[in-house]
Order: structure tokens, then C-alpha cells, then sequence
């Protein structure tokens, strides 16, 4: 079994190159956010003026900050926190909605369209500027923030899980499974559940790129994790300041690890969908 599903996996990436290189992109990233703090030389928040906006060199690769901070060394640590927030909150979003949609689903009637029109209002306000709220309410935490991330990628997942099970509570399946004595409950959980889930792997992989930009775009605004805490966000709105006087380093790298992460979990959803779904293996 295991052996089957590593040559189904191998087939996709290698039918589809943008789909590993954005896969060996993802586990390389992981990997930095894992180990990454513990092998760069530096404290990401010592502050060393005497080397204050350095542009990179052998001893800085990326260059130091106002405070001689070295920049390199923020954007290793920074991508454990931000990709901590980030699948904290799409884990939290996934497992809430994809339950919450399915039963309603399956269910239909009152309680469908209740929840469906909830959903209908939370989606009418710009999901950024709800974040933005519920983090002025809360607090600038990081639990606040996974909360808040979870909270406005919430309805993208009701609304694909109820779409997807309403389609298919009607099949052939599903009417055997009640046949044999199954409950609702289980049907949900053992038979629907699991047949929308790689419909929704792609959306897992672009919540994840767009988590990790509503958490980058909080703290540049000044509403998320608070600086000196390395965080890309910060350190482009830190950075910013500094363009004009030529200090480019200050902005394009920690800019450019937020591009190239959210660009990775986005070409990252085809490759799950393709790998999920029980179909691409015949």
C-alpha cells in the first residue's frame, strides 16, 4: 500500500515539473523553518550598531539592518513563525469548516441555509479588514492571529464542504452505506468526509500561501507581531523606510522569501489535488 502510494506520488511530479519543484521548494522550506535558527551565526535581535545597514557581503549575506541585526538571519527565523501561524491557522480553519460544511450538507433544510447565509455575510466584508478587527479586539497576539487567519479563511471551507457533500449525499454510495445500517454521523465522517477532501487539497495549499500573507500584511500595518520579533512582515515595513536612502537589502529579501513561499503553497495545490485524488490512480 505504502509502496503504491509512493509511485503514485513519484508519477505526479514527475508528469508535472512546476508541481516538484514547488514540492522540493515547500519540504526545503520546512526544512529551514525546522532547523534553520540553529545553524545561522547570528542573534536575529542583538543589536550591533557598529555594523548598522551594511549591504551584503560575505560576513552579512543579506546585508544588516538599522540596528546591525543581520538580515539573513531574521528571515530564517522568521519562517518558523510565519509558517507556524499559517498552518496553525489553515489546520484550525480546515478541520472546523470541512466538518461544519459537510454536515450541513448532508443535513440540508434550515440548518443549511442558516449557516449558508452566515457564511454569505462574513464573505461580504473584506476579509482583511475583519482581521484586522477581530485583532484590534483580541489583541496583537500570535494566538490572536492564528484565531483571527482561522476565523476569515473559515467560510472558503463551509461553503466547498457543503457544496460537495450536497452533490453527493444523493448517490448510490451513500444510499448503500444507510442501507447497511450506518448513522448520519458516520456516513458523513467515513464516506463523504473523505471523497471531497482532494477537491479541497488545492484550496488548502492556497490558504496556506494567503495565511501567510494576511499575517505578514497585519504586522506591516503594525497590528500583528510586535518587532523586535523577526517576522516579514515587520521587516519590510522597517525596510520601507530606507528605500529611498538605496538600502534595497533591507526590503527585497525578506519581500522576496514572502513572494517565493506564497508562490510555492499556490503551485502546490494541483500537485495535492492530483496525489489526493483516488481517480489519478487508475
Amino acid at each position: 500500500m505504502i509502496a503504491a502510494q509512493a509511485r503514485h506520488v513519484g508519477w505526479v511530479l514527475r508528469s508535472n515539473p512546476i508541481t516538484a519543484v514547488a514540492a522540493v521548494a515547500a519540504t526545503l522550506l520546512c526544512f529551514i523553518a525546522l532547523i534553520g535558527p540553529s545553524i545561522v551565526s547570528y542573534d536575529p535581535i542583538a543589536s550591533d550598531v557598529a555594523s548598522a545597514l551594511q549591504p551584503p557581503s560575505a560576513a552579512h549575506w543579506a546585508g544588516t539592518d538599522q540596528l546591525g541585526r543581520d538580515v539573513l538571519a531574521r528571515i530564517v527565523y522568521a519562517a518558523r513563525l510565519d509558517l507556524a501561524i499559517a498552518a496553525s491557522a489553515v489546520f484550525l480553519s480546515f478541520i472546523v469548516g470541512a466538518l461544519i460544511g459537510s454536515v450541513c450538507g448532508y443535513a440540508g433544510g434550515r440548518i443549511d441555509r442558516f449557516v449558508g447565509r452566515l457564511v454569505d455575510v462574513l464573505m461580504a466584508f473584506p476579509l482583511f479588514v475583519l482581521a484586522m478587527a477581530m485583532v484590534v479586539a483580541l489583541g496583537n497576539r500570535v494566538e490572536n492571529i492564528v484565531i483571527a487567519t482561522a476565523i476569515i479563511n473559515l467560510p472558503f471551507y463551509i461553503r466547498f464542504a457543503r457544496a460537495e457533500v450536497n452533490v453527493r449525499r444523493d448517490a448510490g454510495w451513500v444510499e448503500a452505506a444507510r442501507a447497511g445500517g450506518e448513522g448520519h454521523l458516520a456516513i458523513v465522517l467515513r464516506f463523504l468526509l473523505p471523497n471531497v477532501l482532494p477537491a479541497m487539497a488545492v484550496q488548502i495549499s492556497l490558504n496556506l500561501g494567503w495565511a501567510i500573507l494576511n499575517a505578514a500584511g497585519l504586522s506591516f500595518i503594525g497590528l500583528g507581531v510586535k518587532a523586535p520579533t523577526p517576522e516579514w512582515g515587520i521587516m519590510v515595513a522597517e525596510g520601507a523606510r530606507f528605500i529611498s536612502t538605496g538600502k534595497w537589502w533591507l526590503v527585497a529579501f525578506p519581500g522576496l522569501a514572502l513572494m517565493l513561499t506564497v508562490l510555492c503553497f499556490n503551485l502546490l495545490g494541483d500537485g495535492l489535488r492530483d496525489i489526493l485524488d483516488p481517480r489519478m490512480r487508475t
